[in-house]
């Protein structure tokens, strides 16, 4: 039935005090600062102790290395035909350097592909070895003899990885060990005659084997330093060794990045609107969040500086199965001393933990800077959403050690800016233009640094999906 005072309100009862409506036209709301979705606890950026760079470069010195890189390499396909991009050959240790595009082009034309199914042998132990072989596609793994005659699972190789490049310098030589397919592969092999048929063809490519096969003599130590001479356990006058420690001649160098961003505030709105929240000053929070979560995305995803793109490839591993296991991880620590924290996608974590259920395992839990994280062998496990998880459904695990002082990762930025707010973080006010909008450029400057090669380690093709 309708009210006879509001005809087109049907069966609202009469009123007999001032309604909520009516009542909020003469009260002060309580409100909330604006909130916003997408932030994290920026793990990272709190883990990593943060050196002071006053001239906007950060150069990092290392002994002298002989050691060549063992780069992986990428693939091109036409249909199921396979085949190595000629100037990735250059990842080889045999052939980093090379620069003869020619006899690069000729070298991948001469790759033979093959097709493993799983369980069938690439490579086995005791039989010649005269051949390069590089893994297109799949997982292998790399086997040892164990003291009882057991196999032992010396190292997983994967999409991208190589074996056998120095076996083709030498004569007469066999395979140390087997690589059994686990996946169907994918496999790229140059026979070792045809190496040795290109070389007489071209006196550039004798020489490049040449001094690679001298640097292979020079004296190093296990991790490929150039040794330095010492004696020990000598009695009497004997005779010591003279040595001195050589350094990189041109040593890597980390230059500042930046994240910026340009602030627009109308001035009315910062001149009326500034009650009970400073307008400006909640629009400058929002974005210091915003900034320091692109931060530390460049952080991790740089490829200049980064840490995914930054750890040594000797570093890198792959899982044995696919889910990220005990075992997994466990490996990951026992490659570098003193670890001090995982990092790895939520999601990453929650694979670990179902992993850790099918075993009958659970994980510790330790506090790490007030909050209660989970931990693996007493290395806490910290999640981080800048991790990326890729089509696949695969992503990847990092550990680290961190501090000038344990050789480790470091954080990089420049504090004492011009009108700093925070350190290593200015806000700038640029002008007002004729519309009356005020700007502010926000700024940091930051970067990442690995001093030495296992102080980052990362696990890799790590399958999260169920």
């Amino acid at each position: 039935m309708a009210n006879a005072d509001n005809p087109g309100i049907v069966g609202e009862a009469e009123r007999s005090s001032l309604g909520t409506k009516g009542a909020r036209k003469l009260a002060t709301t309580s409100k909330s600062p604006p909130q916003m979705q997408g932030l994290s606890p920026r793990w990272l950026s709190r883990a990593l102790p943060w050196v002071e760079v006053p001239g906007g470069t950060y150069r990092v010195n290392r002994r002298l290395s002989y050691a060549v890189g063992d780069g992986r390499l990428s693939f091109g396909n036409i249909g199921a035909k396979v085949q190595v991009i000629p100037q990735e050959l250059c990842e080889l240790p045999l052939l980093q350097g090379f620069a003869d595009d020619a006899l690069l082009e000729a070298l991948s034309s001469r790759f033979v592909q093959r097709e493993y199914k799983r369980g069938e042998i690439i490579a086995e132990r005791g039989k010649p070895a005269e051949h390069i072989f590089l893994i297109a596609h799949g997982k292998a793994n790399k086997l040892g003899a164990g003291k009882y005659g057991d196999d032992l699972i010396l190292d997983v190789l994967a999409d991208g990885d190589h074996f056998g490049d120095s076996a083709v310098v030498q004569s007469n030589d066999t395979w140390g060990f087997t690589v059994k397919a686990v996946t169907p592969c994918t496999v790229l092999a140059l026979p070792q005659q045809v190496f040795e048929d290109l070389m007489r063809q071209s006196p550039a490519l004798q020489r490049h084997v040449a001094a690679y096969v001298e640097r292979l003599k020079k004296p190093q130590d296990k991790v490929g330093q150039a040794a330095i001479a010492l004696s020990a356990g000598h009695k009497g006058e004997a005779a010591l060794p003279g040595t001195f420690v050589d350094y990189e001649t041109t040593p890597r160098e980390y230059e500042l990045s930046v994240a910026q961003t340009v602030l627009r505030v109308h001035t009315r709105v910062s001149d009326l609107f500034d009650d009970p929240m400073d307008q400006l000053e909640e629009q400058l929070r929002l974005t210091v969040h915003a900034l320091r979560e692109r931060q530390e995305h460049e952080l991790i995803n740089n490829l200049d500086f980064g840490l995914l793109h930054n750890a040594d490839l000797k570093q890198r591993l792959h899982t044995r199965s696919g889910p990220p296991t005990p075992e997994d991880m466990d490996e990951l620590l026992c490659r570098r001393r003193k670890s001090q924290f995982f990092l790895a996608h939520p999601r990453t974590i929650a694979a670990f933990h179902r992993a850790c259920n099918r075993r009958r395992v659970y994980p510790s839990t330790v506090e790490y800077q007030g909050a209660r994280v989970t931990a693996w062998r007493g290395v806490p496990l910290l999640p981080c959403d800048k991790i990326p998880i890729h089509e696949d459904e695969t992503s990847s695990i990092l550990v680290m050690r961190t501090g000038q002082e344990h050789q480790g990762v470091i954080g990089l930025h420049r504090t004492g800016l011009p009108d700093e707010i925070e350190p290593g973080l200015s806000v700038r006010k640029m002008d007002t233009n004729d519309k009356a909008i005020s700007s502010y450029l926000v700024s940091t400057y930051f970067s990442a640094a690995v001093l030495v090669p296992d102080a980052l380690g990362i696990l890799e093709n790590v399958q999260i999906g169920r």
